[in-house]
Order: C-alpha cells, then sequence, then structure tokens
C-alpha cells in the first residue's frame, strides 16, 4: 500500500541543480544569492525591501526588537496558533496577551483585540492561518480608532502612530485579500519557507514591511541585517572585499541569517511559485466538492475579496468531538494516510498554562480545535492521491 505522506517537500531536479551550483560557487553563506532571494521576495509582494533570515520565528522576534519592544510591554496575538505567534513576546521579555477566535472562524476576535488594547499595548500579530489572510484592513481601522491609548516608546513607534501590525504570514505567502498581496497588508510581515510550506528554502524565513514615514527602508534593512549577524557591521560579502577585513560590532545582537545554499533553492522555487498556488487550489476545490454532502465546515480559501495561499485543508469534522476526530485521524493513518490538527490552541500546552493561560477562557479556540482535521494539501499529490483520500474519507464521515 502506497503510504500518502501529510506534507513532504517537493523537490525537482532545477532545485537540486540550483543548490549545487551554489555549493559549487564558494558562497554558501549569506551573498549574493541571498540578495537576489530578497529582491525576488519583495517584487512578488509589491513591496520595495525584504530581509531574509533562518526562520519565520527570527523574523518575528528582531520586528519586535526593531520595534523597540521590551518588558512592561503588551502583545496581542491569537490562542489558536502555532507557538511561535506568541514564544517571540515572551523573548523580548513583553506580556503575552492571548484572544479567542471569532465564533466559528479561523482568525482572531477582532472585538477582543480592541477590548484588550491598553497604553502597554505595543503590537498585534494576526496569524495567517492555512494561507488566508487575516482581515487587515479592519484590524487597521480598529487600531487607527483607538490610537488615543497608544503611548510610544521609541522614534518607530511614533512615526506609525498606534499599535503595530506584525503579520504571521508563515502560511500565506502569495495570498490576497481586499486587494493587497501578503506583504502588503501588515506594518511588517513574517513569511516562512520551512520544508512544509508551499515554497521552501529547507529552513528559512523572511520579513518585508511598508514604508514608515520618516524612516528609510535601506536603514529598516541595515537594522534587520545587524540584529541578525551578532550586531556586526560587514557581512561576509564585505569583509572578503581586498583590504576590508575590518569591522565593527554595534551591540551585541543574533545569529539567524539566511544562507546562499537556502536562498538558491527558494529561487529556484519561485520560478514555478505560480503554478504551485494553481496546483494547491486545484486538490482543495476537488475536497470541498467531494464532502459537500457531509456534516462538515472548512476554511474557505476563495470569495469575492480574497484568494489564499492554499496552504492547509481545514477540514471541521462538526458536532462529532475529540475522540470521534481523533478516530477518523487513526483510521485514515490505518489506510496509509496522514493527517494532523492545526492547532491544539497555546493555552492546552504546559508552557502558556505555566504562564496563567486557562483553555476555559478560549471557548471557541478549544471548539475549533475539538473539530478540526487537517488533510494532506502539497504538490507532491497525484490525482489518484487524492481520489484516494476522497474515497477513504467521504464514507467515514457519513458514519
Amino acid at each position: 500500500m502506497k503510504k500518502i505522506p501529510f506534507s513532504p517537500p517537493d523537490i525537482r531536479e532545477e532545485d537540486i541543480q540550483a543548490v549545487t551550483e551554489a555549493l559549487r560557487s564558494g558562497w554558501i553563506t549569506t551573498g549574493p544569492r541571498t540578495k537576489a532571494f530578497e529582491r525576488e521576495i519583495s517584487s512578488f509582494c509589491g513591496t520595495l525591501k525584504t530581509a531574509c533570515l533562518n526562520s519565520c520565528t527570527a523574523a518575528l522576534e528582531l520586528t519586535l526588537r526593531l520595534l523597540g519592544i521590551r518588558p512592561g510591554d503588551e502583545v496581542i496575538t491569537s490562542a489558536y496558533t502555532y507557538t511561535a505567534s506568541a514564544s517571540v513576546i515572551h523573548h523580548v521579555g513583553a506580556t503575552i496577551v492571548l484572544v479567542d477566535t471569532a465564533p466559528d472562524s479561523f482568525e482572531l476576535d477582532y472585538e477582543q483585540v480592541a477590548a484588550k488594547l491598553n497604553p502597554k499595548t505595543k503590537a498585534v500579530i494576526p496569524v495567517d492561518l492555512g494561507g488566508m489572510m487575516a482581515d487587515y484592513k479592519r484590524l487597521r481601522d480598529l487600531l487607527q480608532q483607538q490610537r488615543q491609548l497608544f503611548k510610544p516608546a521609541n522614534d518607530l513607534q511614533a512615526a506609525l502612530g498606534r499599535v503595530a501590525i506584525v503579520a504571521d504570514a508563515a502560511h500565506s505567502f502569495g495570498a490576497e485579500r481586499d486587494g493587497w498581496h501578503s506583504g502588503q497588508a501588515a506594518d511588517f510581515t513574517c513569511f516562512s519557507f520551512h520544508a512544509v510550506k508551499n515554497l521552501t528554502t529547507a529552513e528559512g524565513g523572511a520579513v518585508t514591511w511598508l514604508p514608515i514615514a520618516g524612516f528609510d527602508d535601506e536603514a529598516i534593512y541595515n537594522e534587520y541585517m545587524l540584529l541578525s549577524l551578532h550586531g556586526q557591521n560587514k557581512d561576509a560579502m564585505h569583509k572578503n572585499r581586498a583590504g576590508a577585513w575590518e569591522y565593527d560590532i554595534i551591540y551585541p545582537a543574533y545569529k539567524c541569517n539566511m544562507t546562499d545554499i537556502c536562498a538558491s533553492l527558494g529561487s529556484s522555487q519561485m520560478k514555478r511559485y505560480k503554478d504551485i498556488l494553481k496546483r494547491r487550489h486545484q486538490i482543495l476545490n476537488r475536497y470541498n466538492e467531494s464532502f459537500a454532502d457531509c456534516h462538515v465546515g472548512w476554511l474557505a480559501h476563495e470569495s469575492e475579496n480574497s484568494y489564499s495561499s492554499a496552504h492547509l485543508y481545514l477540514l471541521r469534522v462538526l458536532g462529532r468531538g475529540i475522540n470521534r476526530r481523533n478516530q477518523l485521524i487513526n483510521q485514515l493513518a490505518d489506510e496509509g494516510i496522514a493527517c494532523n490538527v492545526h492547532y491544539k490552541p497555546l493555552p492546552m500546552m504546559t508552557a502558556y498554562r505555566n504562564l496563567g493561560f486557562n483553555i476555559a477562557d478560549f471557548p471557541e479556540a478549544y471548539k475549533l480545535y475539538s473539530e478540526e482535521l487537517t488533510l494532506p494539501l502539497h504538490t507532491c499529490l497525484e490525482d489518484d492521491d487524492v481520489t484516494r483520500i476522497i474515497e477513504t474519507l467521504h464514507p467515514l464521515l457519513k458514519k
């Protein structure tokens, strides 16, 4: 029996060739391929500058540090997400403020966000779950309306004039909503190129941003470079120039730069990324059509004003409960089909319980978790694989 994995990386011969060329070039750490990949991301997203890093988590944390967020500050994010959305808040010493999801939605509850705003709030981290962008228009309007509560603590915060929007867009590279591409809707947008993502660099991430009045984009980019390379004012390319060995450490920072090996893989995959998105939508549309007569729901990946990156197929097994959902996962596994759950809410995790969070305060997130089943959705799936998944699951959903 052929096994159908949940989310393997789709590595083609041209990707292998691109990485081989990087290895042979003599530049395997941050170099010309990383800089080229940054430009490609900006061009794709419709932004001016992008900084490549070694993960979306690093992009989120360095952005909070760039914003000067520190102990005594508060940052709001969703309870229904992976830990990286919240752990970075803890890393910078700020207080994590979790909000529930809106009823029958995978998006955070914007009314709860409004209720949590206070002078200590410095940022909101919305999560583009499954590849569908959050409602950034609504969030931006909400923060503008409440700007009288905002107390800036540095020049960058003052230039924004309100609570910063830092998108956890780990899932949404290539998505659109309300006329914005992912990358154009938030003040800062952080992407993931991890092995399970639509486009992969094996490990990697990036941050892109909107222009901020009074701040030069190149200066912001240079700050990301300092933050990601020990605070060192010259990278390997600049140090390698004749007579240019000397450098300075501006402040003791971090080590989370992207390598040219990773960037070469990303650039190769960018060449076919529109086809990747098209194929993923074909698969999820087959799922939608096939399960329409079952008592289920799912994350909608297309609407009149939105188009997702089709990263995850989030199926809701309505009213069945955790035990039945888990039974379905096991039944599919017995047939060689790997599935997953996105997500177990943060307040159910030991780390967040120890921080004082209680899942009883997040009933909508718990309801989503109890019903959610994530099916394979990737470009290694053949049509026969999709048919097998449907023909295996459909009768189980009818029982």
